[in-house]
């Protein structure tokens, strides 16, 4: 048994997993997530900035502390979509340096997609679900298409359409207007159409849907009282399910958005963003339902770091 420190740190959220591996077995010690935003205007200036900076440096200073305290035998960590585009990002590779004493991975788009898969799938060979799988990881700037059964992936592709970047770029007003979605929808339908020029979609037979944006659509369309990683995870939703919350959230102010139990408060501002995302897909790739899961990326990581 190997115990590992996985981090991930994407466009919107810094996420730690302490956990121990032992083949395909993987058990929590320690799951966090903070949303730090740490990829906010970098779509509109290329650089990221010194307030998202201030604030990932505080998290990491909290994980630090919690993988010191956890004896772990290795560490990783991935960044993605915001620090593979920002032009001061040997500032943050210095200042996560200084706090884990590795260097954060600033990973392609591929291989965070490899990453993705494998966190989500390993145990899904137990399951009835049908291969090949569809895994979609919308995350604060990226998404990621890969195709695949439990003994590896087929195809995959990232587009830089996320949460984020399609709340910046176009879903400006409080709530945003038709013109705004529509605009918004026509971005994710062509990166769509990029993602399936390199990754055959039809062939898939089950959508797997990460991230933060999937997980609380589905706790929305399962009404559940309180957000339940366990009710989430593996949770069938339909395509008319995820229309119905993607349409409410889209009417709904900030206000009212943030009173919902369910929604994480860094979530607020961006998930009309990411439910676009997700009901795009569905609709023009025909998928009937998703299927949610809480493992992803980062238990990717921890098995990577394992070996």
């Amino acid at each position: 048994m190997t115990r590992v420190a996985a981090l991930d740190c994407g466009t919107n959220s810094l996420r730690l997993l302490v956990a121990d591996v032992e083949g395909s077995s993987l058990a929590d010690v320690v799951r966090r997530m903070e949303v730090v935003r740490l990829g906010e205007g970098v779509d509109r200036t290329g650089r990221l900035a010194d307030a998202a900076l201030d604030r990932t440096f505080r998290v990491l200073d909290e994980y630090a502390e919690i993988i010191r305290s956890s004896a772990v035998d290795a560490i990783r960590m991935v960044a993605t979509s915001a620090s593979r585009d920002a032009s001061n990002r040997d500032e943050f590779v210095a200042g996560v340096v200084q706090r884990l004493g590795v260097e954060p991975e600033v990973i392609s788009g591929e291989e965070e997609a490899a990453l993705s898969f494998d966190g989500a799938t390993r145990e899904l060979g137990d399951s009835d679900l049908i291969a090949p799988y569809l895994v979609v990881d919308i995350g604060g700037g990226s998404t990621e298409f890969v195709l695949g059964e439990t003994s590896g992936l087929r195809a995959a592709r990232s587009v830089d359409v996320g949460c984020v970047r399609m709340t910046e770029r176009h879903l400006r007003d409080d709530p945003p207007t038709g013109e705004q979605v529509a605009a918004a929808k026509a971005d994710v339908e062509a990166a769509i159409d990029q993602a399936a020029e390199m990754v055959p979609i039809g062939d898939a037979k089950t959508l797997v849907g990460l991230a933060g944006s999937v997980t609380t659509v589905v706790a929305l369309a399962l009404r559940l009282p309180e957000y339940d990683p366990v009710q989430i995870h593996h949770a069938r939703i339909s395509a008319e399910q995820v229309s119905a919350v993607t349409a409410d959230l889209l009417a709904s102010t900030r206000e009212t958005r943030a009173g919902m139990s369910v929604m994480h408060p860094g979530r607020v501002d961006v998930i009309g963003g990411g439910a676009l995302v997700l009901d795009t897909i569905m609709k023009r790739c025909g998928f009937d339902e998703v299927v949610a899961s809480e493992h992803d990326i980062l238990d990717g990581i921890a098995y990577s770091a394992a070996r």
